[in-house]
């Protein structure tokens, strides 16, 4: 780009037009190259090639090619160009910079729905701009310009066609404009459209196939995040929320429905290369764990306090509250009730690391990967096609072929994670037991157990996987799927099936769960070690299944994961299960049998999250409290170590750590001068605090 002209944003919403003036006092001759060049820019775009405003848009291209020869031309001459003159080129400039963004937007290739209902507007736009175009033309001074005559000829005829002409709405763009709004129409009543009518508009707008299908579904999503967090008027992003969720929930249904075939090697590729980026965007990054939500294990952009006094991102709590579950996803403690505050200091803190550390918002947010589910599907219309979708997946489960039943599998796992009312419909339907009987074949285990993990996040998609039997299935997929993935999904499932009370104590008293987590965690990915980890702190909250669990070798296990990953997810989690088990004293003797001390005092040397630093200490304590005399010694020998990392808790901890740190402290000064205390006094001192 020339001095003197900004360039435009990099990031801008389809539609929108941030031109800017070039300053006053720029030079001709580099406002004249850089008209030179947007007119090349949009003359180098095909609108055949568009999805709507073919005609619009080559008649716009057609003339901006004769200002690019008229440009060209004067730019060849060695006059100078008069400075009445300057002013002209400068709002031909800015009208230019508005012609080439709608160019870039009409020819977004997943957009094409959305630019077909936006047409009436968009050809407003062509419209407008032509007539400034026009209007600076009229303006312009020709005897003052050095150009060939043929030249000036040739703007004189095209300032009398910028004059005249009408570009509106094609009529193939209205024909098939009227025809979404009658397919919506149709759902809103209940009414399946017919099938080649939406075909006939799916060939219009070329989306082909289903992932030109998918693109379209996520770009929808995008703009209904985008309005949803960024209108400020209620009124119409209402409407255009509406609008947008039926237009997505159509093509949910399109993709459901109508793709028979689906290229699982693209998406598989599509799905590699996005957990690859996301890898690189966690490398560049490494957030503390406070600033994470237990949840989603993300960045908190807008952190609440439920009543247990435990901090989740709103979204994620809310989507949880929405599914049907009334407890603390960390600690499993029922809650007196859902209400939460927002934690406004928090917000602040993690704001100011997003600042130092040059994370936008808007990056966190794509990064998250939780999208802001509802259980209000966003309009009637789309509701309803919804419910078709989820009618026509739910046969083909049942009755359609392999591959329309891996299909099928695949399409659920989707809507489900989109909407908690996607999730309920699916249910509804009667898709689980079908995807129950689909988890044990290898060619549909992945998708099958996939789709039942998006379910189980609902309260009765849980009900229903527990009354069809479909424990002992999923037991089995996490002992011996085909893939170490299918076995961190089926951990998963687990993971959601101990947030039932009732279920903690039948899965307990499967002996294969246990077994099957622990081999998990000694041989999983380090997402399945995490999932296998939640899952058994899940089974914890019974504490009927302590001993089942320590008799499986959990302890050894998660300390062996402590000490091979130092910076991880995963070690808040391991540490949070040794805190419930370390609370008796035959997990307090696990967790020194496997070396736990020493690793823990390490961590708690380097932890930089105050909750690494919590279940440190909590560790510490019932060690303590459980082990007596043999583990103070330590610790007040290794006192120089020890105390300082106590002191500092007392100063920056959590509410819990300062009153264990504190206590832990006067016990561990104590003992250094009487030199015992005996087990006894240990218990009455220590287990206070538990």
């Amino acid at each position: 780009m020339p001095p003197n002209i900004r360039p435009p944003p990099t990031h801008r919403r389809p539609l929108s037009f941030p031109a800017v003036h070039p300053c006053e006092s720029i030079s001709p001759t580099t406002l004249l190259t850089s008209l030179i060049t947007l007119s090349q820019n949009i003359s180098t775009f095909q609108p055949n090639s568009f999805p709507t405003q073919k005609r619009n848009s080559r008649e716009t291209k057609r003339q901006i090619q004769i200002l690019l020869i008229f440009f060209q031309d004067l730019q060849s001459h060695p006059s100078p160009i008069p400075k009445p003159i300057i002013p002209l080129f400068s709002n031909l400039h800015f009208t230019l910079q508005k012609i080439h963004f709608l160019f870039q937007d009409c020819s977004l290739q997943n957009a094409r729905l959305w630019l077909l209902l936006k047409s009436q507007f968009i050809a407003t736009q062509f419209h407008v701009l032509i007539r400034s175009v026009a209007e600076s033309l009229h303006a312009l001074p020709l005897n003052l310009v050095d150009v060939c005559d043929e030249v000036k000829e040739v703007i004189q005829l095209l300032t009398k066609q910028t004059e005249t002409i009408n570009l509106v709405l094609d009529h193939n763009d209205e024909r098939e404009t009227k025809r979404v709004i009658s397919i919506l129409n149709q759902f809103e009543k209940g009414t399946e459209p017919s099938v080649d009518s939406i075909k006939q508009l799916l060939y219009y707008l070329e989306i082909k196939t289903w992932l030109d299908c998918n693109e379209e579904i996520k770009f929808l999503q995008y703009q209904i995040e985008f309005k949803q967090e960024h209108e400020q008027e209620p009124e119409e992003p209402e409407k255009e929320i509406s609008l947008l969720s039926s237009l997505k929930c159509f093509l949910c249904y399109c993709r459901a429905v109508l793709f028979e075939t689906l290229d699982f090697q693209s998406i598989t590729r599509n799905r590699s290369e996005t957990r690859c980026r996301r890898s690189v965007e966690m490398s560049s990054c490494v957030a503390p764990d406070d600033y994470r939500c237990p949840i989603s294990l993300e960045l908190m952009i807008d952190p609440v306090t439920v009543s247990t006094g435990q901090t989740y991102n709103r979204a994620s709590i809310q989507q949880w509250f929405n599914s049907g579950s009334i407890t603390c996803p960390k600690t499993g403690e029922k809650l007196a009730s859902t209400e939460f505050f927002p934690n406004t200091a928090l917000k602040r803190i993690i704001q100011q690391f997003c600042y130092d550390n040059r994370i936008s918002v808007s990056r966190t947010k794509s990064h998250v990967g939780v999208t802001v589910t509802t259980v209000n599907p966003g309009s009637p219309a789309a509701a309803q096609a919804i419910q078709f979708a989820s009618w026509s997946v739910a046969q083909r489960l049942v009755f359609g072929t392999d591959e329309q039943k891996n299909k099928a599998a695949y399409e659920i796992g989707l809507l489900a994670k989109s909407n908690v009312f996607n999730t309920a419909c699916l249910i509804e339907m009667g898709t689980v037991p079908p995807l129950i009987d689909l988890v044990l074949a290898s060619a549909t285990q992945e998708n099958a157990i996939f789709a039942l993990l998006k379910l189980s996040k609902h309260g009765n998609g849980r009900e229903v996987i527990m009354e069809s039997r479909g424990l002992d299935s999923i037991v089995t997929v996490l002992r011996r799927g085909y893939s170490l993935e299918a076995r961190r999904i089926a951990a998963g499932v687990i993971f959601y099936l101990t947030s039932v009370k009732e279920y903690r104590k039948i899965i307990g008293e499967n002996s294969k769960v246990v077994s099957g987590l622990v081999e998990l965690i000694k041989k999983g990915t380090i997402r399945g070690k995490k999932t296998a980890v939640d899952a058994i702190f899940g089974l914890l909250l019974l504490p009927k299944n302590h001993h089942k669990v320590l008799a499986s070798g959990a302890v050894p296990a998660i300390v062996s994961v402590l000490t091979s990953w130092e910076k991880s997810d995963v070690v808040s989690d391991c540490l949070a299960v040794l805190v419930a088990l370390a609370e008796n004293v035959d997990g307090s003797r696990a967790v020194l049998e496997a070396s736990g001390l020493s690793m823990v005092v390490g961590i708690l040397q380097s932890a930089t999250s105050r909750a690494e630093k919590e279940y440190c200490v909590s560790i510490l304590v019932s060690l303590c409290a459980n082990i007596g005399d043999e583990i103070v010694s330590v610790l007040v020998k290794d006192g120089s170590v020890i105390m300082p990392l106590l002191y500092a808790i007392l100063t920056d901890g959590t509410p819990l750590a300062e009153k264990k740190a504190r206590k832990l402290i006067n016990v561990l000064q104590e003992f250094d001068e009487k030199k015992t205390l005996g087990t006894s006094v240990l218990h009455q001192r220590l287990l206070q605090l538990n």
